[in-house]
């Protein structure tokens, strides 16, 4: 089982079971920043319609919320809530959960001659720069 179908059936079952993959690509641009539609729009690489309707989701379940910007009251910014943020924690530790587990697998030399490989490969094939500014795009 690949790492994104196994901390969201990690997720689902401690009851976050609306959550998908691609609200995963939202949150990324939530960590560090309060984006506008616009700006969450662009950094996903998708039209703000698509945008609006992941962030409709994310209300609906209550992980994020739409707020007035400080400086122009008319200009609404997405933040996490706190189950949001409580989510983007539990998906952390999850992920370093299940990164002991392979390292206990195959031991620390194998999992970090792994991640290398990994990091090669992101390079070479130009992902490295979208990786660090979180402008992956999400599957379609």
């Amino acid at each position: 089982m690949y790492n994104h179908a196994y901390l969201l059936q990690q997720l689902r079952a401690e009851g976050h079971d609306e959550v998908r993959t691609s609200h995963g690509y939202v949150f990324q641009h939530l960590i560090e920043g309060s984006p506008t539609i616009g700006a969450l729009a662009e950094a996903l690489g998708i039209t703000q319609q698509g945008a609006s309707k992941a962030v409709r989701e994310l209300e609906a379940m209550g992980y994020v919320e739409r707020v007035p910007d400080d400086s122009d009251g008319r200009i609404r910014r997405i933040i996490m809530t706190p189950r949001g943020a409580d989510l983007v924690e539990r998906a952390r530790t999850l992920r370093r959960d299940l990164e002991a587990e392979l390292e206990r697998a195959v031991g620390r030399r194998n999992l970090l001659a792994a991640r290398r490989v990994l990091s090669t490969l992101i390079e070479h094939v130009g992902a490295a720069d979208a990786i660090a500014r979180r402008r992956v795009r999400p599957p379609t």
